[in-house]
């Protein structure tokens, strides 16, 4: 079993290191849902007085959007680039995501450059940012808790 620490990547405060312990306060009362809270009898939002963590997802991979393959498209009746909205011409090339949809190589290169998702289906793609990196393993991680408290919930009360 891994060290926590070894788990998220990080290490331990060094005993001659100052503890940011309002940054931690912070944290856990956005993670337990406190989006505002009263302040001299003003209700403010947590994101004023800490700043807002939410920014928009960092662009795909460079290496990612470089593997991705190239398929040869058949002219089929109503099908189309999901983005520029033009019906697929034969023989026509197109770049396939992980999700299958495909699209125009102008058309998606360029969203690719700008976020990590699929434009239709919001998949996310893997991107050269390590702390978002460790944010999606930190969320699919809570999901999978979820869910396991869910099952364990269920088997003691049904």
């Amino acid at each position: 079993m891994t060290s926590y620490f070894d788990e998220h990547n990080c290490q331990p405060v060094a005993p001659a290191e100052p503890r940011n312990d309002f940054l931690h306060i912070a944290r856990l009362l956005r993670q337990a849902g406190y989006s505002e809270m009263t302040v001299e009898g003003i209700v403010v939002e947590i994101s004023q007085i800490f700043g807002s963590d939410e920014s928009p997802p960092p662009p795909a991979s460079k290496e990612f959007v470089k593997d991705l393959p190239t398929v040869t498209m058949e002219k089929k009746a109503g099908s189309q680039c999901a983005v520029c909205l033009k019906e697929w011409e034969a023989e026509e090339e197109g770049k396939r995501l992980p999700c299958s949809h495909i699209f125009h190589p102008p058309c998606i290169l360029p969203w690719l450059a700008h976020t990590n998702s699929c434009p239709l289906c919001r998949l996310e793609m893997p991107t050269d940012d390590p702390d978002y990196e460790e944010y999606r393993k930190e969320k699919k991680r809570a999901k999978e808790r979820e869910a396991e408290l869910e099952i364990l919930h269920h088997s003691m009360f049904s």
